[in-house]
């Protein structure tokens, strides 16, 4: 019979213990954090990360975490190291060795390697008088008090801490070297993630694919016009000077059908709604979801308030645009 208490008692020990090692090396946040980050950041060439085993899982996360925020990076396997994959290492490279305990035999040949060539190195470990520490330019000490395995064998929190620290010197090095969201869209093109940081000019339907009418235009044009072009059920209304002067919806059609016996005697000006909500192009996709969600709205007017024109409009986006491409 399972013994529910017992389950949640040791989840809650492991999440507990493995917390705590994270935070405890926030005492190992010293010069040689400084001096890794240095490093990373002033790097040449690419940053070369290398571990075994458990240790070898961490070494791909911490290289991808890199490579994703502006460090070009690699995992390099050990084992492969000594059958010729040694000669994708460059002088102009650093190499991060992870191995908690210090003394893993896969290492050795990208250790006499690096020291061969003078490259410099950064280990990671919790022996730092290990034969890695004492072959390391830096270390970065990830000693915890104990593993989160209740028989105290299965790398843990060990492992964990060592991630979490990986991940603070890619934050601190992607802080150095002003690395930003526009700069994370550039490596993220694709899924949710990536559809979040783009820009609208990206993905809005262009001015001459989306229905603007006048304020005189009729209310069969009108809806000829909504119900023709791209964007569906919103077009946007414009002056003489073709500056943005309103907005209508179907929302906004449905409304004024209910008030009025005589519908179709009217004319655009009768029906918009004044001032609409706009979106600058070159803002982020995820702020025209915030001020969608925020306002209630499916469909945003884009302007290009750079030009020397801002309230013409360059374009739309709509809610159903927005779904379709995550």
């Amino acid at each position: 019979m399972i013994d529910h208490k017992k389950i949640i008692q040791v989840a809650t020990d492991v999440l507990k213990i493995e917390a705590e090692s994270i935070l405890n090396l926030t005492e190992q946040l010293n010069e040689n954090f400084c001096r890794a980050v240095q490093m990373v950041a002033e790097c040449q060439g690419k940053v070369v990360v290398t571990g075994i085993g458990k240790s070898g899982h961490i070494a791909r996360k911490i290289s991808s975490t890199l490579s994703s925020t502006g460090t070009a990076s690699f995992y390099l396997h050990p084992a492969e190291s000594s059958h010729g994959d040694l000669g994708v290492v460059s002088k102009q490279d650093l190499v991060i060795a992870i191995s908690y305990g210090g003394e893993a035999a896969e290492l050795n040949a990208i250790l006499n390697y690096t020291h061969r060539n003078d490259i410099k190195m950064i280990a990671l470990t919790g022996k730092p008088e290990s034969t890695l520490g004492k072959a390391a330019s830096v270390v970065l000490n990830t000693f915890v008090k104990k593993e989160a395995c209740p028989l105290s064998l299965a790398p843990t929190s060990s492992s964990t801490a060592t991630l979490a620290l990986g991940d603070a010197l890619a934050m601190a090095v992607l802080d150095q070297k002003g690395f930003t969201a526009n700069n994370f869209a550039e490596f993220h093109p694709s899924g949710t993630l990536g559809l979040r940081l783009r820009k609208i000019k990206d993905i809005m339907k262009k001015e001459d694919a989306i229905p603007f009418i006048y304020p005189h235009t009729s209310m069969k044009e009108i809806l000829t016009k909504m119900t023709s072009a791209s964007v569906r059920g919103a077009a946007g209304v414009i002056d003489a000077n073709k500056d943005l002067i309103g907005i209508i919806t179907d929302g906004d059609i449905r409304r004024f059908l209910e008030k009025n016996d005589q519908p179709f005697k009217s004319v655009a000006e009768d029906i918009m709604t004044k001032d609409p909500k706009t979106i600058d192009a070159g803002e982020p996709v995820e702020k025209a979801l915030s001020q969608m969600e925020k306002n209630k709205i499916q469909v945003l007017i884009v302007l290009d308030q750079q030009s020397s024109a801002p309230r013409k409009p360059v374009g739309m986006i709509a809610y159903q645009d927005l779904l379709a491409t995550k």
